[in-house]
């Protein structure tokens, strides 16, 4: 999906843009508005023109992320820590921080969100099951327990003001697959691009769980009930099985080979 399939938003938010995909998709999401709005509370890169807006802000602040919001049409929320890290961490960016947006939304009349969901929501499926967004979830982590309040957030936040929200739920995205594991969550820049722009565009999404997952040939995820999307991936792992397949296996007791969420099921604790 290079282009959008309707008139692009006049202002669209991307939150985290100083994270790994953030600085992928400040650029692969222009198509989609005539302004791009970063923020991040890490260092970004200057605006490059007008179409660019650079907006430091904590997610943690509530009237920071409210003045954020201001004149935006809709929101990639990428923003917040992405690995497993202490509750005191997780909660401040990723649980307040993902209030603070959607009563931001809510406020400024925004009516579009894309959440940045994640495997970990439910890591503690093992590899050989092959679920649907159906399943009850089982986060693998405080990071994952975040991202599962996320997606009630966005439930409560559409039943309650008709906010729509496409959680992606992102499995690996990377230039390639780092292990044995990635080769099914494997997601490439590519078809996460042309799933945001899907669920940017794509009318009546409600909340929709989404699993951002490229054309891999061993999948643990069916996405019928994200059907509506027309979301086709179109990259795959299978490019890289021979690199991957060279590396030493991994012992049968590690997570990386049980669990769907890999090493996130055996983070921590952190005391």
């Amino acid at each position: 999906m290079t282009n959008p399939t309707s008139t692009p938003y006049n202002r669209l938010l991307l939150t985290g843009a100083a994270g790994g995909l953030g600085k992928v998709l400040r650029e692969r999401l222009r198509p989609f508005a005539n302004i791009i709005r970063l923020s991040d509370i890490s260092p970004m890169a200057p605006a490059e023109g007008p179409h660019e807006e650079v907006v430091p802000c904590d997610l943690s602040d509530k009237a920071a992320v409210h003045a954020l919001c201001e004149g935006v049409d809709a929101i990639c929320h990428f923003g917040g820590v992405s690995v497993e890290r202490p509750f005191e961490e997780i909660l401040e960016a990723n649980i307040k921080g993902v209030f603070h947006i959607y009563e931001a939304a809510r406020r400024h009349g925004i009516k579009r969100i894309i959440f940045a969901s994640s495997n970990h929501v439910i890591g503690f499926y093992k590899q050989t099951e092959t679920i649907d967004a159906h399943a009850p979830r089982r986060p693998d982590s405080y990071y994952g327990l975040s991202k599962s309040y996320g997606e009630d957030m966005a439930t409560f936040y559409y039943d309650r003001y008709g906010i729509e929200t496409v959680s992606i739920r992102i499995g690996s995205s990377f230039p390639e697959p780092a292990n044995r594991r990635m080769m099914s969550t494997f997601l490439t820049y590519e078809d996460l691009t042309d799933l945001i722009g899907r669920s940017l565009f794509t009318p009546n999404v409600g909340h929709t769980v989404v699993y951002g997952m490229s054309d891999n040939r061993d999948v643990w995820w069916d996405n019928r009930l994200a059907a509506h999307l027309g979301f086709k991936p179109q990259g795959s792992s299978e490019p890289f099985r021979e690199k991957v397949e060279a590396q030493p296996p991994v012992a049968a007791d590690d997570p990386n080979a049980i669990y769907q969420g890999g090493a996130f099921c055996a983070a921590g604790p952190f005391d």
